[in-house]
């Protein structure tokens, strides 16, 4: 069956459509964080909605299991088949047009394989930006960012992918389209099937096509970095960031102490942006769409801090002085991830908990999890706004990773994940469930949701050929 497979196949997408040369195949085998590596039947990369729908119908009829793959920057293992070598890598990179910018109506509509990053200087030539951006930039496509509601450094103010997805174009297991890119502001003929797809990870039916919301480009900026002795101290400066700038607050990210130094280390041209070290850092940006608030925005800037200096939130700021700098700072935020990596073995989470209970959530686990695991080292980053912090258990020195991954690590993240869930968390904030965390959802969620995303789920798929094993 597969032979007759891959034969239809070939005559449907040409040399330029499908391969099964390992040598091809084998950089999309294993995820962006080497955790996973599978085998696949073949690679077929179709270069439109038309060519993806009859592909899903031929591999509908010889019963082939589809992963669907984008970026490959995931970090759940969402897009990576497993070892059976039955499953057909479905790379979406050859789908890969803007289909059009609308300035008036402010939207962009482009196919699934759309690279994040060229949609930004796309929307920017038309004055315009997509408000959602992640270190991974230069490599995760909209498809990707869809099918695992990704969330970014501007959540805070503009949302997930959910609110900034206004329609979708999908194809079902069936091989069948189901159109809804046509963005309407009110439309109330039955299920949402737009928010049911995004997030699904492929299980549901394959993106192949979305109209995403854009905004006005931005007029000025203006970027802070702040020292502060707690994460209780950041929060309120958060509040404090919120009540004085009000819909120019773009960002806050925090980081601890431990992290800076970590990349301070790994790149070899950072410099710390304070002179002394603090237990936690906030990095803000300040944003207008406008000249005239842009003119007020350093006034702002220098405003909220000196409050929050005279309140005793702040032990020293700085405000970046050029766009380099701005950059630079950024940039400190975006590689505490690889920088982290370089020291060893760590078990990442990406977790969530209500809000005002962050700085409370922290303060209690992270003693917790260093005491019960002796040489880890507990560090917690990210989106303080939203409630969401990549919380990463570092290794003991010396550690080999596969092995102290599969002994120590997963008891750490199963520890992890029952005190967030008691916190009253979610143990996937915006990187999804994939296969690193599809176990521990069914182990933790409320057995009545999982019966219905099941229930879902087959559905749609019900010989449950996408993404088999992935997210239930």
């Amino acid at each position: 069956m597969s032979d007759a497979f891959l034969k239809d196949a070939a005559r449907l997408l040409g040399p330029k459509g499908l391969t099964a040369e390992p040598a091809e195949i084998e950089p999309w085998l294993t995820d962006w964080r080497g955790r996973y590596t599978g085998r696949a039947l073949a690679m077929a990369s179709p270069a439109s909605t038309d060519e993806l729908s009859r592909l899903v119908r031929l591999c509908h009829q010889h019963r082939v299991p589809i992963v669907p793959q984008g970026g490959n920057s995931g970090m759940s293992g969402g897009a990576t088949p497993f070892d059976s070598g039955r499953e057909l890598l479905l790379s979406l990179r050859r789908m890969n047009q803007i289909r059009g910018i609308d300035s008036a109506s402010r939207t962009a509509t482009c196919d699934a394989g759309v690279i994040l990053q060229v949609l930004h200087e796309a929307a920017e030539a038309h004055h315009l930006r997509f408000p959602l951006s992640l270190g991974g930039k230069g490599s995760a496509t909209v498809g990707g960012l869809i099918a695992t509601n990704a969330g970014g450094t501007q959540v805070l103010r503009h949302g997930s992918m959910r609110a900034l997805v206004l329609g979708v174009e999908a194809v079902m297991a069936d091989g069948s389209v189901l159109d809804l890119l046509t963005p309407l502001k009110k439309d109330n003929r039955g299920f949402d099937l737009k928010q049911l797809l995004i997030g699904s990870e492929g299980t549901l039916g394959i993106i192949s096509a979305a109209t995403l919301a854009l905004v006005p480009t931005i007029a000025g900026r203006v970027v802070m970095w702040a020292g502060t002795s707690s994460l209780h101290e950041a929060r309120s400066l958060l509040l404090l960031a919120q009540d004085m700038a009000a819909d120019q607050l773009e960002g806050f990210e925090v980081l601890p102490q431990h992290s800076l130094d970590a990349v301070l280390d790994y790149l070899p041209d950072a410099r710390a942006p304070l002179a002394d070290a603090h237990e936690w850092h906030a990095l803000i940006e300040l944003v207008a769409t406008d000249s005239q608030t842009a003119a007020r925005l350093p006034e702002m800037a220098e405003s909220l801090l000196g409050t929050a200096l005279h309140r005793g939130l702040i032990a020293d700021a700085t405000i970046a002085a050029s766009e380099d700098q701005a950059n630079r700072l950024w940039l400190i935020r975006e590689s505490i991830s690889p920088a982290e990596r370089a020291i060893g073995p760590a078990m990442q989470h990406d977790i969530s908990v209500p809000v005002e209970r962050m700085p409370a959530f922290v303060e209690a686990v992270v003693p917790r999890l260093e005491a019960d695991w002796p040489g880890t080292r507990a560090v917690c980053f990210g989106h303080l706004g939203d409630g969401n912090v990549h919380f990463h258990v570092i290794a003991p020195p010396g550690q080999e990773r596969s092995a102290w991954e599969a002994g120590d690590g997963k008891a750490i993240s199963a520890q992890v994940h029952d005190l967030v869930v008691a916190w009253g968390g979610s143990i996937s904030a915006e990187h999804g469930i994939g296969r690193l965390k599809r176990d521990e959802l069914a182990r933790l969620e409320d057995p009545a949701r999982i019966a219905v995303m099941r229930a879902v789920k087959q559905a749609l798929d019900p010989q449950g050929l996408l993404n088999p094993g992935k997210l239930v």
